[in-house]
């Protein structure tokens, strides 16, 4: 599973990149970008990157969804963030059930890697 890491990463700099890419929103409608909810999507986005040198680690996928259910709950500030945290949450949780299927389908040795060759 080590080629899942990958796509972890790639997920998690495209969510960075996707959430600082929401800070002109932010400035528009927030407030601006130096109050609580811009410093937020900052926190987060830096966040989103830093966690790509950890998804190795056991607590990385929890970490990951724990920064969904912050950009979700962020709905009480600003609803477009909100919705952002609600498609990468889906986006995850199909990643996640793909990793799932992939190890149950490996397991059982019904790979086409697996398959003997003719």
């Amino acid at each position: 599973m080590k080629g899942f890491r990958g796509v972890m990463s790639g997920t998690l700099i495209m969510e960075a990149i996707t959430v600082a890419l929401a800070l002109p929103v932010v400035n528009k409608l927030g407030g601006g970008i130096s109050t609580g909810t811009g410093w937020t999507v900052i926190a987060v986005a830096v966040v989103l990157l830093l966690t790509c040198g950890f998804v190795k680690r056991t607590w990385a996928v929890p970490l990951i969804l724990a920064l969904q259910a912050v950009l979700i709950a962020l709905v009480f500030w600003l609803p477009a963030i909100a919705v952002l945290g609600v498609i990468f949450l889906a986006v995850w949780l199909w990643l996640l059930w793909l990793r799932r299927d992939v190890a149950r389908r490996m397991a059982a040795g019904t790979l086409a890697s697996q398959q003997p060759q003719p």
